[in-house]
């Protein structure tokens, strides 16, 4: 019988994901991260998908299924690989996406690889996204769930050839109301709960408040300045601050304005128009494709610059070994560094990379 390891977050996805992998025949073991204390970023249940309460809801689950249960604590791997990235790239004037890079170095690194040395040939998640063995190309392809409101793919495309063999999503085919009603029908104690926010360790949203407390630093205030350089009031430090935000500048001018770039070196976050926002090329880095080697020929993809942004037209290309130039169709808008433009044909997700 195949072994498989279940990652199990307490939520619904996952346990239901626990529950097909079981239907299908596997020598399932439920295991949850845990990756910080609550107590240690003062944050209650509701905001987090790695609490106690969280443990114990996945191990009722695993139970519920007759499958045993264990804890791996990747605080310290969390905190290097996630916490510290998310700051960092705030401090340097970048907008992150810890959710990728959680995905990146926790499920589908160090996760898979205690899986190996407990002897588990299968990894499952209870993410929104397929995975296909294509013969001819000799290659696993990942593609988009089938319910597009719940798909995830775009977190996804950091996964490598030997992940994605490893790798099962048994909620690729499926729609949000089809989990719950399992869950249901199993009396999973989880079955109309909640969804994680996106980012699991920011209580309450603010991002900038987490980042003070985490470090107990404190971010000094300095210029917004117009694209010219004059200087236009007083901003309450740059790490508050991501290209295209409106709202929350407390500043006013009149008119609209908006963020269009942060430089940290001067301490300074320019203010312009919506429309200077818009620009229709950009270079990303940190690349990682999927569907084919490389891109050393001009390929026409959609391209998808943040989650919830609806896919354009674009032409990319290969400009070397780590670096891609995207040439999208119609001007596109806050195309910001740090966060991912990951690439797409139909379904199939090409690759993606990081935003220079």
């Amino acid at each position: 019988m195949k072994k498989a390891m279940i990652a199990m977050s307490g939520g619904v996805d996952s346990s239901v994901a626990a529950y097909f992998m079981r239907e299908q025949g596997f020598d399932c073991i439920g295991v949850t991260m845990k990756l910080f204390r609550n107590e240690d970023i003062d944050l209650p249940r509701e905001h987090s998908c790695c609490s106690l309460d969280d443990v114990e809801d996945a191990r009722d689950v695993a139970r519920t299924l007759g499958i045993p249960h264990y804890v791996f604590n990747f605080s310290s791997r969390f905190r290097e690989d996630v916490i510290d990235r998310f700051i960092s790239a705030y401090e340097s004037g970048r907008t992150p996406n810890p959710c990728i890079d959680c995905n990146r170095y926790l499920k589908f690194d160090k996760l898979f690889l205690r899986a190996k040395e407990l002897s588990c040939e299968t990894v499952a998640t209870g993410h929104y996204a397929r995975i296909e063995f294509n013969k001819a190309a000799n290659r696993y392809y990942l593609k988009k769930a089938i319910d597009s409101n719940k798909d995830q793919s775009y977190f996804l495309y950091t996964m490598t050839q030997e992940q994605l063999a490893m790798a099962a999503f048994p909620l690729g085919g499926m729609t949000k109301p089809e989990v719950r009603a399992i869950a249901d029908a199993n009396g999973f104690v989880n079955a109309r709960k909640h969804d994680s926010q996106d980012i699991c360790f920011v209580q309450n949203g603010s991002y900038a408040d987490f980042i003070e407390s985490y470090t107990g630093k404190t971010y000094p205030p300095g210029d917004f300045i117009d694209p010219s350089g004059k200087v236009l009031g007083k901003h309450q430090g740059i790490i508050r601050y991501t290209i295209g935000q409106r709202r929350g500048l407390g500043i006013a001018l009149g008119k609209p304005a908006y963020v269009s770039a942060v430089d940290p070196i001067q301490n300074t976050v320019t203010l312009s128009t919506d429309k200077s926002l818009y620009a229709r090329s950009l270079t990303a880095h940190q690349l990682n494709f999927i569907a084919v080697e490389n891109i050393y020929s001009p390929m026409r993809v959609k391209a998808k610059l943040r989650y919830r942004h609806k896919e354009q037209w674009a032409e990319i290309l290969q400009t070397g070994e780590d670096e891609i130039t995207v040439n999208f169709e119609e001007p596109q808008r806050a195309a910001t560094s740090g966060q991912a433009v990951v690439f797409y044909d139909g379904e199939l997700v090409i690759g993606g990379g990081t935003i220079d």
